[in-house]
Formats: C-alpha cells, structure tokens, sequence
C-alpha cells in the first residue's frame, strides 16, 4: 500500500486534525525566551529547556502579570501548526512555576501595580469594626477557614456569615477567586466587609493571590477587603491591594472582631463609673441644695429682721405725732359738742367747753374771748 501523497495545505490540516484529536491541550513547563509584546496585544516567546525549543503565541489577556526571559513557566496551549509560519503553541492560560520565577513574576508585576498607585494607603477604606455581615471567600475543608470561624466564635457572636467556597490554588484558582469577588460586589445588599483567607504553602501554592486579575479585582471591590493569605512571612500582592492585611486568617478574625470577655470588662467598669458619677453627682447636688437652702434660710430671717426693725420705726414715728404724745408736752385738746375747736373764732361767752388733758378731761365755761 503507498503512502498518501498530501499538498502542503492539506498536510498541515491533517497534522493539525491528528494534533486536536491525540493533543488538544498540553502542559508545558521551560524556560522564558525572545519574550515579547507586538502592538501593545500579541504576545511571541519561546519555551526551551537544555536540548529544545517551542515558538509560543498568544494574547496579554492571558499573561499572569509582567515577564521576563529566564523565568520558568508552565504553558497550557493548543499544539498547532500555522499554515505560513509554521509550529507554534498557542498559549491558553500560563503562570510561573518555582519559586524564583514565582518571586520574579511578583516583584516586576508589585513594581507595575505599585506605579499605578494600587497599593498606595490613602486608597484604603476604613473596615467596620465588628461587622455583622461578612462574606468570606475560602475553602470550606480548609484548616484557614476552620481557624477563622474558631477565632470568630470564640471572640464575638450573632455574625452572619456568607461563605463562598472556593478553590485556592491551581490553574483554576484565580479565575475563582475573580468570580467569587464578583458575586459578593453585584449583590444588590452590600455586605460589611469581605474576608478572603488561606494558609500557608509554597510559591506555588500561593500563586493564584498574586495573580494581576486577582490583584485587581480586590483593588477594585466596593465592598471594604481584608485579605489574610499564608504565614507572617508570606505578603501577596491581593493583600497589598486590600483595604487591611492580616499576617494570618486566625488575624483576620482578631482584627475584625473584639473579645467579648473584654468587652464585658469594659462594660462593667463603665457601669461601675458611671454609677459612681452618678452618686457622686447626686451627693454634691444634695450639699448644694443644704447650701441653698441654708442661704434661702438666712435671707428670708436678714428680710423678715430688716422688716421687724421698719416697723419699729415707724412705730415710733406713728407714737410721736399721736395726740397723746402732745398731750403729755403740756397742750390739751378742746372740745365743744363733740366737735374739735382748733380756734377762738369757734369760742362764745358761757359756752360749755371740754378740756382733755394728759391724765384725764374736765367741763369749762368760757367766760371771755
């Protein structure tokens, strides 16, 4: 039997027919070369190790963040050969891998989002303290997640908690994580805060959380963050983007909520002061009433003596132009029917006149006017 003779385009479709039947996707994993950006979209690089070397293609929508040649790098691509320019891996998602890379890829895209003022601290928003509405993005079989809710439940309570479980790490991660930030944010009742946590692991482990996405979608939450990923060690760059940073998820919790036995302390010493203030109060309000009282007491005796002593002196006043006063100087009071006779025009001869003296009265007969 012959081999079947192919044109060049037909060899290409049935390579390219056999490459998506055997090889859809592959995994690659080499080292970063001849990398570049063409028109501010397409990305060409080659991945090579020791002894080969693939062309790579694709767009800056799927780059993880900045690139250097020289980092190692995992590629998921489409093996496929282009009819004019030949092999090529047509890149659909990448990331680095190793620790150094991982660090390198961090610090270059750190550098780009700090220049853009992503982390930048008159950014951050105030996060409510002790908040009743919580959402929580984390895996549920997670011992960051247990740690959380075992710190939470021991400091405070009556908090609604609105988890979303979610993978962590993996290829899949950061497009998760993305999505779980965008189902909180498009409620239309905002929660308090949201709360993204994991715990520690390798570079690789952590690499979903310092994704540009997944940086950029914490920056750009409208609902306060706090991000706790990893050990005290390991500062991501979604937790340089939050609006608070907790060194751990057990943190988070201690920084959210207050320890209700303190709270209690402080309650009771509050109650203790203010019952003191209180007390304190009513005792001084009670001597200065004494006080007020006591100088009401002394006005009211200073008015009634000043009083007292007015009537006395009217008395005398009263007693000194009495006719009885003037009697006693010597003068008399005459009468005559019963009528006061102030002068001799009021006299006749042998009219019957009645004298009033000091100590007693007497009958006269007026003889001569």
């Amino acid at each position: 039997m012959l081999d079947p003779v192919f044109s060049v385009s037909g060899a290409v479709a049935v390579l390219n027919q056999t490459l998506e039947a055997i090889y859809p996707t592959m995994t690659i994993v080499g080292e970063l070369a001849n990398f570049k950006i063409s028109k501010g979209r397409w990305v060409y690089a080659d991945l090579k190790d020791d002894g080969a070397k693939l062309r790579c293609f694709g767009t800056i929508y799927q780059m993880p963040g900045p690139l250097e040649d020289g980092m190692m790098l995992e590629i998921i691509a489409e093996p496929r050969i282009h009819p004019q320019f030949g092999f090529s891996l047509n890149i659909r998602s990448i990331r680095p891998v190793g620790e150094g890379s991982i660090r390198k890829a961090a610090d270059l895209l750190r550098a780009k989002l700090e220049n853009e003022g992503l982390f930048a601290p008159e950014r951050k928003r105030i996060i409510p303290y002790a908040p009743t509405r919580v959402g929580l993005i984390a895996s549920e079989q997670s011992a960051a997640y247990a740690d959380f809710m075992k710190i939470l439940n021991a400091r405070w309570q009556g908090v609604e908690i609105e988890l979303y479980d979610v993978q962590v790490q993996g290829e899949s991660a950061p497009e998760l994580l993305i999505e779980a930030l965008q189902f909180f944010n498009q409620q239309s009742n905002p929660l308090d805060v949201l709360v993204m946590i994991r715990g520690g692991g390798s570079a690789d482990d952590l690499a979903a959380f310092s994704t540009e996405q997944v940086t950029r979608a914490v920056a750009a939450s409208r609902i306060p963050t706090v991000v706790a990923i990893g050990h005290e060690i390991d500062v991501s760059l979604a937790e340089l983007a939050a609006d608070l940073h907790a060194s751990t998820p057990s943190n988070a919790a201690e920084l959210l909520f207050p320890d209700k036995k303190e709270v209690m302390s402080q309650l009771i010493l509050r109650q203790k002061s203010l019952q003191n203030g209180v007390r304190q109060y009513i005792e001084s309000r009670a001597v200065t009433l004494v006080e007020i009282q006591t100088r009401l007491q002394q006005q009211v005796e200073t008015a009634l003596d000043q009083k007292a002593e007015a009537l006395r002196h009217a008395r005398i006043l009263i007693e000194s132009v009495h006719p009885k006063a003037t009697l006693k100087r010597g003068y008399a009071i005459i009468q005559s029917g019963g009528k006061l006779v102030s002068s001799v025009a009021q006299l006749k001869v042998n009219q019957q006149i009645d004298i009033t003296l000091k100590d007693g009265s007497a009958n006269a007969r007026v003889e001569k006017v």
